[in-house]
């Protein structure tokens, strides 16, 4: 059977098809399952070749990219993304990126920097203050957004500052991991990389986040893309209505958007999103559980 797939926006989908004597045969359905089968019978075996050139073509008008047959019988049953068969997937962009790179001034990185201090120096009582401060450096990185802080020294002292927060020995001293990906989300993947292994992990053993931090060693591990690993642990420690800047609706619709992709990259690699997700260990984290079991549903 010819194999055709489809990934772009929130669908991630294949179509099948062939001929077996008179009856034209398609198979179906989303990457990394196995799919519905359907059959349908011709006068003659002609007749249903024909159906089968006019379905492809149809398909072909629609987008979808032919999977070699070299490819495909390399490939899991149903689990092959139409990244391994040609284009690497293009993520949509999680923020202004490479445009607001170019606008990246010396006086707008000098603020995100100067906003990133002042969030590392706050030690308050009332969480709304902090809160107060993160949401303001989170909207000056925005004006620099994808920038490496590494790039810049003061920037990178002012983060490295605060990213050590998350994980320092007094409680109050400690920023909330969720605020800091939030931040991290503005700026290169490779900062997560270097929260998460240079940072965090070091110093997890004795802190609150220290199951959150170990499950998102894994993601850099196992995905081995520090932007996908970057996105899927967004998801996984947010708390939507609990203190984070999301909300449960938002949530779901960021999940949606990434899934595709996520599961595009899984089954390039021989893998599912089902088998990846139920991988997936919390270390009796009970938010976490939920954040997975959303991702399940």
């Amino acid at each position: 059977m010819r194999r055709f797939e489809f990934v772009e926006g929130t669908s991630a989908k294949f179509w099948s098809a062939g001929v077996e004597g008179n009856n034209f045969i398609i198979v179906f359905g989303r990457l990394g399952t196995a799919g519905q089968r359907k059959e349908k019978a011709f006068p003659t075996e002609d007749a249903a070749k024909r159906e089968l050139d006019k379905k492809i073509a149809e398909k072909l008008r629609e987008g979808y990219a032919e999977v070699s047959a070299e490819g495909a019988t390399a490939a899991p049953t149903g689990a092959k993304g139409s990244a391994a068969a040609s284009a690497k997937l293009e993520l949509p962009p999680r923020s202004r990126g490479k445009e607001a790179l170019k606008e990246a001034s010396d006086e707008r990185i000098k603020a995100a920097a100067q906003a990133l201090a002042s969030l590392a120096e706050t030690r308050v009582k009332r969480s709304w203050v902090l809160r107060r401060k993160a949401r303001i450096a989170r909207h000056a990185l925005s004006a620099v957004a994808g920038i490496d802080p590494a790039k810049d020294a003061a920037l990178k002292s002012a983060f490295d500052a605060v990213m050590a927060r998350v994980v320092a020995p007094k409680a109050s001293d400690r920023i909330p991991l969720t605020r800091a990906i939030e931040l991290l989300y503005e700026v290169d993947a490779a900062a997560f990389s270097r929260a998460v292994r240079d940072t965090w992990k070091p110093a997890a053993a004795s802190s609150p986040a220290a199951k959150a931090i170990a499950i998102l060693d894994k993601q850099l591990d196992e995905l081995e893309d520090p932007e996908l690993a970057l996105r899927v642990s967004a998801l996984l420690v947010d708390r939507p209505d609990r203190g984070g800047t999301s909300t449960e609706a938002g949530w779901k619709q960021r999940w949606k958007a990434l899934s595709p992709h996520l599961e595009a990259y899984l089954v390039k690699k021989g893998g599912s999103l089902k088998t990846y997700l139920r991988g997936l260990n919390t270390g009796g984290d009970a938010i976490l559980a939920l954040r997975i079991a959303r991702m399940q549903a």
